[in-house]
């Protein structure tokens, strides 16, 4: 077990939910980043989710691109974000996923990305463009090493998604609705019927994203999950804040509430 598996099963014994809260690495800055995760564990978050920067960023809505655009442009780079996770293990063993493009992985190299997630303590990645059909560039790496492969799976996914998680490890992250990240008014029509759908056919916890933006977006889904994935009005709090830690901190604490 790491350590997102780790804390799900403590809260499964505790009959809790997670709440899973992303950021982009670097936005606004590296440093901040550091200080808003330490922000978000004092809010109550349970695993942090941490978007790396890529010009292309196919899965994710406006607030998320501008946030990625944000961090390339104050410098962030990969060995930025390892040395900042690295910095992050002195201080907190809270659990820590990569939500990351397969060209950044590629462009690094495969082993040696697992290799140093692992070295300075990344727990999980999530992988949005990397399909069921090329997943075995990357697991011969993630059964090496202690790093989850968190698999994504969407109201479109039907019959696949027995297939999708097989391998999967961590969490099952359930994507709420079709497009991109972002805040939503209204989730897949079918929502609640997909998500029993991914419970029947898993035994790994299942968290839900993209929309998750208020307390009764969660209250609404808890029931039909182990863990809610707020990203975009986290990311959107750290623009308007300038990434001011204490209003970080506030939020989370005010989505945490609804458990």
């Amino acid at each position: 077990m790491n350590r997102i598996q780790e804390r799900l099963e403590e809260l499964r014994k505790e009959n809790k939910k997670a709440l899973i809260t992303y950021m982009t690495a670097g936005d606004p800055n590296i440093e901040q980043t550091e200080k808003l995760i330490y922000a978000k564990e004092r809010g109550g978050a349970d695993i942090i989710e941490i978007g790396i920067p890529f010009s292309d960023p196919v899965a994710d809505g406006p607030v998320i691109q501008a946030a990625a655009q944000r961090a390339l442009e104050s410098g962030t780079n990969l060995e930025k974000v390892f040395q900042c996770i690295a910095n992050v293990r002195k201080n907190t063993q809270i659990p820590i996923a990569f939500l990351v493009y397969y060209n950044s992985i590629l462009g690094y190299g495969v082993e040696r990305f697992i290799r140093q997630c692992e070295a300075v303590g990344v727990d999980g990645l999530i992988i949005p463009d990397l399909p069921l059909e090329e997943r075995d560039e990357i697991m011969p790496y993630i059964k090496s090493f202690n790093v989850c492969l968190i698999p994504l799976v969407a109201p479109t996914s039907k019959d696949r998604i027995k297939d999708i998680t097989q391998e999967g490890e961590g969490f099952v992250y359930c994507i709420s609705s079709m497009g991109v990240t972002g805040v939503r008014k209204e989730f897949h029509e079918s929502l609640e019927a997909f998500l029993k759908n991914v419970r029947s056919v898993t035994d790994i916890p299942i968290a839900v994203g993209f929309g998750m933006s208020s307390q009764e977006d969660i209250k609404r889904l808890l029931p039909y999950v182990d863990g809610v994935i707020v990203g975009s009005a986290i990311v959107k709090k750290i623009e308007e804040s300038h990434g001011d830690e204490k209003v970080i901190e506030e939020f989370v604490q005010s989505l945490k509430a609804a458990y």
